[in-house]
């Protein structure tokens, strides 16, 4: 029997594993660095507080996506009702857009039906994501301020920057300069760590795309009108105007374990705490992988026909047992990561009150916080008391190695603290409990030696039984749908006997949606 060896347990790399098994009889075999399973859509258990690391919302445009999750992780009818009539106190007929099933679900073992809400915390007030020039929006920025606004974005839409040579400029033609400079910069070089100008405007075209005023303003008036689709199928709406969204009842997490039963079940091998310490090549082919133990240090040698990685490119390149290109190594090791801190903040009370957020934007310069999450709104069962506490997450952008990594646990919960307190989102006396999480190389960067990926993509392209999939597999800022889809692809070519890898390569360049984390 012939095996594939994916490298790395995330999104991509079990959809992959997933595949094999439905579609082949080639016998997958993962393996994982950590001990869990999902990468970065994990979820973390602290106390009985589950974390969603970056927060994952569960849509796509991709029918097979859609259906792929619910497989794993039906809607139950009761769930769907009881959960949207409590939520805001308002009933949505969303349930129309489900099929029943007609099977016994186990509750504990489904998607929940969310509604989306994400604002922006701009000068101790909160503004609506994307921004909706709405009564509110003018009222809360002052009349001066909204016509600078608006002045600014019909110059950009008489003489647009041409070419866009950078996200600064790619932000200013579709928002104009002085909206880009009021809501999008501060954040934006809290996640990157450099200005907008110095970041490659295809970001922008990845995580933005389609979005702009026109659009919002759009969305916002068939909102009015009643003109909008309540369901969770949303396929003409850009990511960032999305109602619903489907979530796993006990995080992101519970999909990629539940992922990873399924495989074991039929047939598939996993491995945890295995790392990958070489890549070893005969002839421009992959014939085997070597790992190191993380618990035992016992060193194996895995072989297989077809190898799937989404581990770091710069990893990747630096495991091979030939001699890389100079060009090659020196655009691989020029690559550039941004890492992620979490600090979990359980308190009695928001001081701004009960809010409906999953994220909150925090477009305040004088903090280092980027973006909160409020798990209570992602799903009441990630909490361990939702009725009296209210379990919060901030996150940080940093470099491994900086100021801000080098934090310890104890300066980094004191620092969220502090600056939650400051900006006047809790009163200390309410926190309860804190935790840090770390992940590093959450983030590829469209920077540093990105200009010249192109080589490097063309180099790996000629190891023909090697696929890259996954976000950090493909240096390429994909959520977890795309990175799916991108798994899917790569199995897809290697059943049908496709050597070029140019499908896998083109998902998510299409310009059609995409958002946030």
């Amino acid at each position: 029997m012939q095996r594939a060896i994916i490298i790395g347990g995330g999104p991509a790399g079990l959809t992959a594993a997933i595949e094999f098994l439905k579609t082949t009889d080639i016998k997958p075999i993962v393996i994982e660095q950590s001990n869990n399973w999902g990468g970065l859509s994990q979820t973390v258990n602290y106390n009985g507080n589950r974390i969603d690391i970056g927060g994952h919302r569960f849509f796509s445009k991709s029918d097979k996506v859609m259906k792929w999750w619910l497989d794993i992780l039906p809607i139950h009818r009761e769930n769907i009702e009881n959960l949207t009539i409590s939520y805001q106190n308002k009933s949505h007929d969303i349930s129309s857009v489900i099929e029943e099933s007609g099977k016994e679900v186990d509750k504990d073992k489904v998607m929940l039906v969310r509604r989306r809400k994400s604002r922006i915390y701009y000068k101790r007030k909160f503004f609506e994501y994307p921004i909706t020039l709405n009564t509110e929006t003018i009222s809360k920025l002052g009349y001066v301020q909204t016509a600078l606004i608006g002045l600014s974005y019909f110059k950009s839409i008489l003489s647009p920057i041409k070419p866009e040579n950078n996200l600064e400029e790619f932000y200013i033609n579709r928002f104009g300069k002085k909206l880009y400079s009021t809501f999008f910069r501060s954040y934006t070089e809290k996640v990157w760590g450099i200005p907008c100008r110095e970041i490659s405007a295809e970001w922008g075209a990845q995580r933005v795309k389609g979005l702009s005023i026109s659009k919002a303003i759009t969305h916002y008036l068939k909102k009015i009108l009643k003109l909008n689709d309540n369901g969770i199928s949303q396929k003409q709406l850009e990511t960032s105007l999305i109602e619903y969204f489907l979530y796993p009842k006990f995080g992101p997490g519970q999909m990629w374990e539940e992922a990873a039963s399924i495989i074991e079940k039929k047939g598939g091998e996993l491995y945890r705490n295995l790392k990958v310490t070489g890549i070893n090549i005969e002839k421009d082919k992959i014939v085997s992988i070597t790992t190191q133990n993380a618990l035992t240090n016992q060193i194996t040698e895995i072989k297989g026909e077809y190898f799937l990685s989404t581990m770091p490119i710069k990893d990747l390149i630096n495991s091979f047992n030939i001699t890389v290109p100079v060009s090659v190594k020196e655009i691989s090791d020029g690559l550039i990561y941004r890492d992620f801190i979490t600090v979990g903040l359980l308190v009695n009370r928001l001081k701004v009150g009960d809010i409906a957020d999953n994220w909150i934007y925090i477009q305040e310069p004088e903090v280092k916080v980027g973006r909160l999450q409020i798990f209570n709104n992602w799903s009441p069962y990630l909490v361990n008391n939702p009725d009296n506490t209210v379990w919060i997450g901030m996150e940080y952008f940093c470099n491994i190695g900086d100021e801000l990594w080098g934090l310890t646990d104890k300066e980094l919960k004191e620092l969220a603290i502090k600056e939650l307190s400051l900006i006047d989102i809790i009163n200390k006396e309410d926190v309860i409990d804190a935790v840090v999480l770390r992940m590093p190389k959450t983030y590829p960067a469209y920077f540093g030696t990105y200009n010249r990926f192109s080589e490097l993509k063309d180099y790996l392209s000629l190891f023909e039984n090697l696929f890259l999939i996954g976000r950090n597999g493909m240096h390429k800022y994909n959520n977890q749908d795309h990175s799916m889809l991108t798994a899917m692809q790569a199995v897809d070519n290697i059943k049908q006997q496709v050597t070029t890898k140019d499908n896998i390569w083109s998902i998510n360049t299409e310009m059609e949606y995409h958002e946030g984390k």
